[in-house]
């Protein structure tokens, strides 16, 4: 089942691109760095301006508004935005956060979030994606700040997600030892 769909997908410097990612199936992005893979995502992500037509289980994003289309296809930087002063202030008030699965003790939620280092924030950046539950999933080196056994939980915790909800994934990386244990399909872009 055809999960995400991008058609000729143009902005600044980057396109036409054609992709389609299935229910669940995980496609890696690499290539050097500067040749659009971030700039892609925000085009998905619908952040950027662009051409041609992206769409989640045959819906338009065109025909969802922009917080709408954002929950289900979500995007997590490399470097992610903080609004509020405690970790706890980025979640769902009627959610509990298993901080636990990102290798981090419950009472982070009460940390500030300038205590936290890189690390703690790119994986609470994606435990807070997930608190939405979005059916789709862009990754822009999720791990790159982690050591082995963080960027471990990590990808195990994005596999549980991914079957769990059948979301697709694009996950961009320039690790390629990590595109060989997540990837099903891997692009190389230019």
């Amino acid at each position: 089942m055809v999960r995400l769909s991008v058609e000729a997908v143009r902005s600044e410097a980057l396109g036409p691109v054609d992709l389609v990612v299935a229910a669940g199936e995980c496609v890696c992005l690499s290539g050097p760095s500067g040749c659009g893979k971030t700039r892609l995502l925000r085009a998905i992500a619908d952040l950027d301006p662009h051409t041609g037509r992206v769409s989640l289980d045959g819906i338009a994003a065109t025909r969802m508004s922009p917080t709408q289309w954002r929950r289900q296809v979500a995007l997590v930087p490399s470097e992610s935005r903080w609004w509020a002063a405690r970790v706890v202030d980025h979640f769902p008030r009627e959610q509990q956060p298993d901080l636990a699965s990102i290798g981090l003790p419950q009472t982070a939620l009460q940390w500030d979030i300038e205590r936290l280092s890189s690390g703690e924030r790119q994986r609470l950046a994606l435990l807070r994606a997930l608190a939405g539950q979005p059916q789709a999933l862009l990754l822009d080196e999720p791990t790159a700040n982690l050591d082995a056994q963080q960027t471990a939980r990590v990808e195990t915790l994005l596999a549980a997600y991914r079957s769990a909800y059948a979301a697709a994934v694009i996950w961009v990386s320039h690790d390629a030892q990590q595109i060989a244990r997540v990837a099903n399909r891997v692009l190389r872009m230019e």
